[in-house]
């Protein structure tokens, strides 16, 4: 597959006119064509083609999208190191600027390439790269059933299906894309194994805190059975993770008191990041994005300001959620709680009850209502924090309940058809 050029000239001759455009625009170059060959001057074009970038007139486009037109009529042996080259480029270029320009030519090699070309792995990452500093994820395929199938086509060794699943984690989680960007840290961390465990220390410190922090997760069982995590195993941040897991706010809170220290280094871990501003843009250029569709260019332009924001845990957000993941567990348990419990268990005041319940609600991992007459909670269901033998019997039975009760319906409707 290539990307289509409607050039009615030999590629000798569009490497001639490219060379003396560049030359034109200050490019140190010649004018005459290398006696390597084509992928000798494509070499050539590539190392001077920032001139070409820098320019803000319409023919930098169609300049752009020729040299990439070249790259894909080249034998795949000369292709890898130039595409590579292209791809550093257009990604380092005066970072944030003419996103829509560089991720269109990005674009274009990708879907210009042949599916299985180990090479995509490059111009992928750099997509990402790209999309990432302006806002702009939404228009690369992230879906982690996808990423793998590419893992696959790719061939990829290892050691870059770790990064391309490290870079996908740390793009989507500075997009705001917190779900799926577990997925994937979880898809990283499952794919080591004993052997290699101890390589991924720092992915599985990161997973954990961020999975901790995150607003939206409750859930955290999961993560004790991949292995990088269990090589953690005897250091406070497994520890905290096993409490998070499944024990009670109390038991949090000794341990707290006990490693105070521990929990304020985590809380102070934090980063400079771009934080996307929106602005109005007149451009009327179309950028085709890497899904196959078009859009204006301008839906792609953002400007980026930079802003201290916090990465780490803080100790009130452990406690607020810690509080609510104590009492789903007691709402499992317990159909009925009290005022006067959840007072002592929660560890809040008689004032604080009817708001804990609404925002436990909300997050839709508790049914319940507040009886005010009694002073107590009624609930209707809980999410287990756990999923272990004990609740696939408790499935097992009520499904064999229902199985029972149904045989009974049809025997029933049996015999009365009968009579």
């Amino acid at each position: 597959m290539s990307v289509p050029a409607f050039i009615d000239i030999t590629e000798e001759d569009q490497a001639a006119e490219l060379r003396a455009y560049l030359k034109s625009k200050g490019a140190e170059i010649s004018e005459e064509n290398s006696e390597g060959g084509l992928h000798v001057d494509l070499a050539q074009i590539i190392e001077a083609c920032d001139v070409c970038l820098k320019e803000d007139d319409k023919d930098v486009e169609s300049v752009m999208n020729s040299v990439v037109s070249l790259l894909l009529i080249l034998e795949p042996d000369k292709q890898e190191a130039l595409i590579e080259s292209l791809c550093e480029k257009l990604v380092k270029f005066r970072e944030g600027e003419r996103p829509s320009l560089r991720l269109q030519l990005l674009s274009n090699l990708f879907h210009g390439m042949d599916k299985n070309t180990p090479v995509r792995y490059t111009v992928y990452c750099s997509l990402l790269k790209v999309a990432s500093s302006c806002g702009a994820i939404q228009y690369i395929p992230t879906e982690l059933d996808q990423v793998r199938k590419w893992i696959s086509d790719w061939n990829l060794s290892t050691e870059k299906k770790h990064t391309l699943l490290r870079l996908l984690y740390d793009v989507l989680v500075d997009c705001k894309k917190s779900d799926t960007a577990a997925k994937v840290m979880v898809e990283l961390l499952g794919s080591y194994t004993e052997d290699n465990a101890s390589q991924a220390r720092v992915d599985a410190h990161r997973c954990i805190v961020r999975a901790l922090k995150d607003p939206n997760t409750f859930l955290f069982d999961h993560l004790l059975a991949l292995k990088p995590v269990k090589f953690l195993e005897g250091e406070l941040i497994h520890d905290l993770l096993t409490i998070f897991v499944s024990a009670k706010l109390a038991s949090y809170v000794k341990f707290y008191q006990n490693n105070k220290d521990f929990i304020d280094s985590l809380a102070a871990m934090s980063s400079t990041m771009p934080r996307p501003a929106s602005v109005k843009c007149s451009c009327l250029s179309v950028v085709r994005n890497i899904t196959g569709g078009y859009r204006h260019a301008c839906c792609l332009v953002s400007v980026f300001t930079e802003e201290r924001f916090q990465l780490g845990l803080l100790h009130e957000q452990n406690m607020a959620k810690m509080r609510l993941l104590t009492f789903m567990g007691m709402a499992v348990e317990n159909k009925e709680i009290s005022f006067d419990t959840m007072q002592q268990e929660l560890q809040i005041g008689a004032d604080d009850v009817e708001a804990f319940v609404i925002d436990a609600v909300k997050t839709k991992m508790v049914y319940c209502k507040i009886d005010q007459t009694q002073r107590k909670v009624v609930v209707s269901h809980s999410t287990h924090r756990t999923f272990g033998k004990q609740q696939w019997q408790q499935l097992y039975d009520t499904l064999n309940t229902w199985k029972q009760n149904l045989n009974q319906v049809k025997n029933s409707l049996l015999s009365l058809s009968d009579t």
